[in-house]
């Protein structure tokens, strides 16, 4: 970390706060003083049709992107020079639109990788294979085990990833980001290709989190949004258009008009005013 990252504000009340972030490739404006947040204990969603800048978002909290104006802070500390190996550190873990596993590792080895944080032997008790190295990897072994028992995919920990169904790969990657103890999980398109089941017990699991860790969660399945987020931030070219609960978001004119569609309502009056059963909405 620089020293310039070092400043901090121990009043902000937010694990995770965005000021005005702007982002800009070419003369394309990927975020257009963009602010956001994220109160520990809180699920919050960040939603938007495509181009919105929902994935650029996440790529600044990341590290992947520089924004040319506005900041990023974490506890209060102004991160300007953070890159994508620092967040372990951090306590920022993130899951990808994909699975991103390692075909060539075990699902117990793929969760084990998430867990480095906690390794104590370092480079050279692994390299000379010293007793410390051993006792480190059975620790490991244990936590990333644990956190895939607590997912319900303990009994495929010895198997590939290419042996198994894709939800049953989802909530392997969810145990590599949870098994490091992060404080803050980035959750991108955590529904995307799973079925109907499989998204309510991804909703169970998201609201199960609140306990331990701030969740910011990008995705398409409004039910899913609706259900789980506590807030929820609606971007457009760039633009926050709507920010507040959900109920506010789904009733706000320019989040119905940018995103949701005229359908939403004529489907609620059709309903008595109820929500859609399910409503996914296409997007990026």
């Amino acid at each position: 970390m620089s020293e310039e990252s070092l400043a901090t504000d121990p009043a902000d009340p937010d694990l995770l706060r965005l000021r005005d972030v702007t982002v800009r490739f070419g003369g394309l404006v990927a975020l257009d003083a963009v602010s956001l947040s994220v109160p520990p204990g809180r699920v919050t969603g960040v939603i938007g049709p495509n181009g919105a800048g929902k994935t650029t978002l996440f790529n600044v909290v990341c590290g992947f992107v520089r924004p040319q104006a506005g900041e990023l802070r974490w506890r209060g500390r102004v991160l300007s020079r953070h890159r994508p190996h620092d967040l372990a550190r951090l306590g920022i873990a993130r899951t990808l639109q994909g699975v991103g596993l390692f075909p060539g590792l075990t699902v117990l080895e793929n969760v084990m990788v998430g867990a480095d944080r906690h390794a104590r032997a370092g480079f050279l008790a692994d390299l000379l294979a010293l007793p410390r190295a051993d006792r480190d990897e059975r620790a490991l072994r244990e936590r990333a085990l644990a956190r895939l028992e607590s997912l319900g995919v303990a009994e495929v920990a010895d198997r590939l990833p290419g042996e198994l169904s894709y939800g049953v790969c989802k909530r392997v990657a969810l145990a590599r980001a949870l098994v490091g103890d992060p404080d803050l999980l980035l959750l991108d398109e955590p529904a995307a290709g799973l079925s109907a089941g499989e998204i309510a017990e991804l909703a169970e699991l998201i609201r199960g989190l609140r306990d331990d860790l701030a969740v910011v969660l990008v995705e398409h399945h409004m039910d899913l949004v609706m259900d789980v987020c506590d807030r929820v931030l609606v971007l457009d070219f760039g633009k926050v258009i709507a920010h507040g609960t959900p109920a506010e978001v789904r009733d706000d004119p320019a989040v119905v008009a940018a995103y949701l569609g005229e359908e939403v309502r004529d489907a609620d009056a059709e309903a008595g005013g109820t929500r859609q059963s399910a409503s996914e909405v296409p997007g990026a």
